[in-house]
């Protein structure tokens, strides 16, 4: 039976090559994701490895707002560093001042990724700190920078220019007196200023953002225990070790959820690629019962029947994860590419992505290819005496008894899922969309028989016999059809889906944009720093504005629980964000705050109560609720007084500033630009342009997924093409004799493409339907949270069926061609 296993896998080497492409393709975004991410780990603790390389203890400021904080909002004053030089142990205290700076290159643009890119670093420039000057000096006094060599070349800066710095302040031309080498920093930027002048700059003079310290003796543990001694109330000492390791937890953090992320699109081409290992293999079984029936006839046991196909799929497995190994390590490569200078370096390879490769390639080969094989088994030896030997066929009862069960079920998992009932919502989502693929895909048998009749009428009528053939042939056996339409139905199911939900988002933002949005215009950063506090004045002067507010938004406690809260002009904010109040006013004084219906009745508050709010500075304060209002997407469910704000902050900043114009016309939006010229990080927005905005950043988010989606579409593809090949091998006695009575060459092929059209377009409605379901059913279940309006792309939907029509004919192109050269002779000779 070996010698039979090994002979089996040379005589069927194109066919098994086409189940290889659905394995090594699965196998390769398996591969390629834990590659991609070690590499990603490995350059992080590199990073992280410099990141107070010689600190013993660092001093900063307690956390009040949210454990997950990367850094305290409060600075640490410099009274403290005085304090510090005074404690036993402590070596050479340094103050740090951290916070956003970035240099402009000479082509008028900020250099880096400011846009959910990697961070914009300003900090003060230390001796011995955690970078080294790459040429040029230290900078010193308000006209001097240092920035990152990286950035000076993409900036074509050098030492001796004169660059602009952007800060949340007034526009700075400062001299660049040095390069700083700061190895890989996974893209980010670095600009350094002496220390009096990052304070001015981003921070406050007289504080630090934390103060690190090394140590002459004493361990970690116990100078931390010294240093404690001598902070202030609400200043905490931590060790070196826990700092490098909240900092490696955060990215570890970050890294994970992206791993899993792209995890769960190789799991979906996986299970695409189960499907059509699964048809590939029954079809490979099916043509070859005449041969399993001698050899059960000849002595062949079951169990070595059933081990014979299963080593076939074993064979299948090993190669296909091997190549499928090689595969993803190219397919990693080309997602650090993507990564820009966050993807620098050579590939990392552990035994991690090795090991699961040949568990994921080889288990689920063999799975697919155990039911065909068991039976196959089954198959009596006397079966080897007939001529019309077949597969059993059994009935689509029981099937369709199960499938309408597993689809009901799924569908009641995902109502509870997304209704946000049951211990975990998400995996009761997942297992309910699982379950609902699988059902369907039982179902898809029953389902194909009146849908091809209707899909296949068009060419019946424009072809004539090659198109009734076509017809005729995909639905002759209506469980391969389906198994071969079900791997595409999940691909363009999900991609449906994620356009459904997409298209809506746009469609709910763009309506809240147009209900809630009242201002003029809005200036915004368009990376993390904040505005000037000279710019309202700037926007203030330009001709037909009658008035620039700025807004801040700032981290609390309320009850206890973290919140996000807005300060500012409450009257403009009133009227930029078109609030409705429902109970009190908008007139909050001096220590009043207002709140949206859902968080004033949760907590039971009504106009008058007094409510508690702990500040980053560690200091509780009771403000009166004036006023409550409908809820409001663009400005949140917290306003506070402006003036308890700034009680409470070091250094308001700045994150939007509205506009109100008398006129509104190009003029003054051109006129608000100018004045704006030297802040290349800030952006003007209207109503339109706002809108715009939100739908390119969501547009973005559906093509990146898509593309991600788009792995699974192709292996669906290749399962077309398989399951034509073997269809073809499988009928070439009949496509001899229809050559023997006059069908020509091109009609032969014609009705291969007719055929592998039918099914692709098939598996495209089908996949569609449920994804419209799918996504209408999680913007019902969202639609208290702002995604209130359902959108169907149908425009993109027409794209999804003429793309999977394309596919039809390009997986029927070698398929079509194989059988057009068949010599009719000898294919009716085959047996």
């Amino acid at each position: 039976m070996g010698k039979v296993t090994r002979r089996n896998l040379a005589a069927h080497k194109i066919r098994l090559v086409l189940t290889g492409v659905a394995v090594i393709l699965g196998v390769a975004f398996v591969a390629g994701t834990l590659i991609f991410t070690d590499t990603m780990n490995k350059q992080f603790d590199d990073l992280f490895s410099r990141v107070g390389k010689n600190v013993a203890v660092d001093v900063r400021a307690e956390k009040v707002v949210g454990d997950d904080d990367g850094m305290a909002a409060q600075p640490v004053p410099a009274s403290v560093l005085a304090a510090l030089r005074g404690v036993d142990g402590v070596k050479d205290p340094k103050g740090n001042v951290t916070g956003y700076a970035a240099v402009v290159g000479k082509d008028g643009k900020v250099v880096g990724t400011p846009q959910n890119g990697p961070p914009q670093i300003g900090a003060n420039w230390t001796a011995g700190g955690s970078y080294d000057l790459k040429s040029g000096r230290a900078p010193q006094g308000p006209a001097e920078v240092v920035i990152d060599a990286k950035s000076a070349e993409k900036g074509k800066l050098s030492v001796g220019d004169t660059a602009q710095v952007v800060t949340a302040g007034p526009p700075q031309r400062m001299k660049v007196v040095g390069l700083i080498d700061t190895g890989n920093l996974m893209g980010a930027t670095v600009t350094a200023f002496d220390t009096p002048t990052a304070q001015a700059l981003m921070l406050k003079p007289g504080y630090f953002s934390d103060i690190e310290m090394g140590s002459t003796g004493p361990s970690q543990a116990e100078l931390r225990d010294r240093v404690a001694k001598v902070l202030p109330q609400g200043m905490e000492a931590v060790t070196g070790e826990k700092l490098r390791e909240e900092s490696k937890s955060d990215i570890a953090s970050m890294m994970n959820f992206f791993q899993t992320f792209l995890l769960v699109f190789a799991l979906i081409s996986i299970f695409v690629g189960a499907f059509i290992i699964f048809n590939t293999f029954s079809m490979l079984v099916a043509q070859r019962t005449r041969e399993l029936a001698l050899l059960r006839a000849i002595g062949a046991a079951r169990g070595q029947v059933t081990r014979a196909v299963i080593g076939e799929a074993v064979a299948v497995g090993v190669i296909g994860s091997t190549l499928g190994l090689l595969v993803g390590a190219g397919l990693a490569s080309l997602l650090q590419s993507q990564m820009g200078d966050a993807g620098q370096g050579g590939l990392t390879f552990t035994s991690r992505p090795v090991i699961w490769s040949y568990v994921v390639g080889i288990v689920v080969t063999v799975v697919s290819a155990y039911f065909p094989a068991r039976r196959a088994a089954k198959i009596p030896p006397v079966a080897a005496m007939r001529d019309d030997v077949a597969m059993p066929q059994r009935s689509l009862r029981i099937r369709v008894a199960l499938g309408s069960l597993l689809t009901a079920a799924g569908a009641g998992l995902i109502a509870v899922g997304l209704a946000g009932g049951g211990g975990s919502p998400v995996a009761l989502v997942g297992v309910g969309v699982f379950s609902v693929f699988i059902g369907v895909a039982m179902l898809a048998p029953v389902i194909s028989v009146p849908v091809l009749r209707v899909l296949g009428a068009p060419f019946a009528r424009l072809m004539g016999s090659p198109g009734r053939l076509a017809r005729q042939n995909a639905l002759r056996n209506p469980r391969r059809t389906a198994a071969t339409a079900a791997a595409l139905m999940i691909g363009l199911a999900l991609i449906t889906t994620v356009n459904v939900l997409g298209t809506s988002t746009s469609a709910s933002m763009s309506a809240q944009v147009d209900a809630q949005f009242g201002a003029d215009y809005l200036v915004m950063p368009t990376g993390a720093g904040s505005i000037g506090t000279e710019v309202p004045g700037k926007i203030k002067a330009v001709p037909g504005v009658r008035n620039a507010s700025p807004t801040y938004t700032a981290d609390a406690k309320i009850a206890g629980k973290r919140n996000s809260v807005m300060s500012g002009d409450v009257a403009e904010i009133v009227k930029a964000a078109r609030l409705k109040m429902v109970a009190g006013s908008s007139d909050l004084g001096a220590a009043g705050i207002m709140m949206d219906e859902k968080s004033a009745n949760k907590h039971g508050w009504t106009v008058g109560a007094m409510v508690p709010v702990q500040f980053t500075d560690g200091k509780t304060e009771p403000l009166r609720l004036t006023g409550v209002y409908t809820k409001s997407d663009l400005i949140g469910s917290n306003v506070i007084a402006e003036q308890a704000y700034r009680q409470h902050t070091v250094r308001p900043f700045i994150d939007a500033v509205i506009v109100d114009a008398a006129t509104t016309g190009a003029a003054t939006k051109t006129g608000i630009e100018n004045a704006l010229k030297d802040y290349p990080a800030l952006e003007v927005s209207d109503q339109a342009a706002l809108k715009d905005q939100i739908s390119k950043q969501i547009d973005g988010l559906v093509k990146f997924v898509s593309i991600l989606l788009a792995m699974s579409v192709i292996i669906a593809a290749v399962g077309v093409v398989n399951t034509l090949a073997l269809s073809v091998i499988e009928r070439t006695r009949e496509i001899g004799l229809l050559r023997a009575i006059g069908i020509s060459r091109r009609q032969l092929r014609r009705m291969i493409r007719a055929e592998s059209i039918m099914i692709a377009v098939f598996g495209a409605l089908l996949g569609m339907g449920i994804g419209v379901a799918f996504g209408a059913a999680m913007q019902n279940a969202l639609a208290d949270k702002g995604l209130g309006v359902l959108a169907v792309p149908y425009g993109t939907l027409v794209v999804y069926l003429v793309v999977a029509a394309v596919i039809g004919v390009l997986a029927a192109l070698w398929p079509a061609w194989r059988a057009g050269r068949m010599d009719v002779l000898k294919a009716i000779a085959t047996e």
